[in-house]
This record gives C-alpha cells, structure tokens and sequence, in this order.
C-alpha cells in the first residue's frame, strides 16, 4: 500500500510541475512571465498544497524547469524557485486557513525575485518599485486566479486529489 502512495504522489508532483512550466511557457510568450512587470499566470497553482502536499516539490521543479526553459540567469532559477518553494511550503501551512493560504506565494516572491530583478539582471528600477510590481502579479496570480482555481477545484478535489491508490 505504501508504495502505491508514493506512485501517486510522484504523479501528482510530476503532473503539477508538467502544467506550471506549460502555463509560464505560454504567458512567457506575452513576455509577462519574467521581467519587471509580470502576471506569471502559473503562480495560481501555487494554492494546490491546499489539496495535497505532493504540490510543493511539484511546484518549486516546475518553477525550476521553467526559469531554466525561458532563459532566466542561474540567480533566477535558484532564488525564484526558492521563492515558489517557500510559498508553497506556507500555503501548506496555512491550508485550513480562510483565503490567508494565498499570502505565503505572494509574500516571498514580492521580496525575493525584485532583489533577483535588480542584481542579478541590472534593471536599474528602485526596490520597492519592483516589489509593487511584482507584488501586484502575484496578487492576481494567486489571490485571485489562484483562490478562483481553489473554489473550482474544492468540488471535486477527492476524485484529482486521491490519496490512496
């Protein structure tokens, strides 16, 4: 039984680092996945630990994959995949929380990718420019596309979130 769980959970990983890297390839595009002003659309799933844990490595791989697929410097794909990895580590944390589970993404990568924005890529906009910038995509990443995908989900989350095999 034990190991049927653990097939489960390395699918369920595996499927939400496949769409998060599928979504940002997509709004990389519009050139809004990376940059001073961004709507990296994919951050949405950063609610998913809400469901099921197998979503935080999940996520902070697909992160991963897709700052090394859309060109990013290695600071980037460290420190934003970091970012990813601690905000779903808090919305895990946070899961039985009303709407507050949306705050841990938008709080570490507010801070973390600008400081990312403005040394590591030389953009000569201030700071805290960037932490509203950014903090304003991922307001609208997660706080609202990512709590609407929530409610979607919430209907049928023990048939696409199944714990035992």
């Amino acid at each position: 039984m034990r190991k049927k769980n653990s097939v489960l959970y390395l699918t369920q990983a595996a499927m939400i680092a496949a769409i998060y890297v599928v979504i940002t390839w997509y709004v990389n595009a519009f050139n809004l996945a990376n940059g001073a002003i961004q709507l990296r659309l994919s951050e949405a799933l950063t609610i998913l630990p809400v469901f099921t844990p197998a979503a935080i490595p999940g996520l902070f791989l697909g992160c991963l994959l897709s700052n090394t697929l859309t060109g990013c410097v290695i600071w980037d794909i460290v420190f934003g995949s970091i970012a990813t990895l601690l905000g779903a580590v808090g919305t895990w944390w946070l899961r039985s929380t009303k709407f507050i589970y949306t705050l841990p993404p938008v709080i570490a990568n507010m801070f973390i990718v600008p400081a990312v924005l403005k040394y590591a890529y030389g953009l000569g906009d201030s700071y805290w420019y960037l932490v509203l910038t950014v903090g304003i995509g991922e307001v609208l990443s997660v706080c609202v596309f990512g709590y609407l995908l929530k409610n979607v989900l919430e209907k049928s989350k023990n048939v696409i979130f199944k714990q035992e095999a």
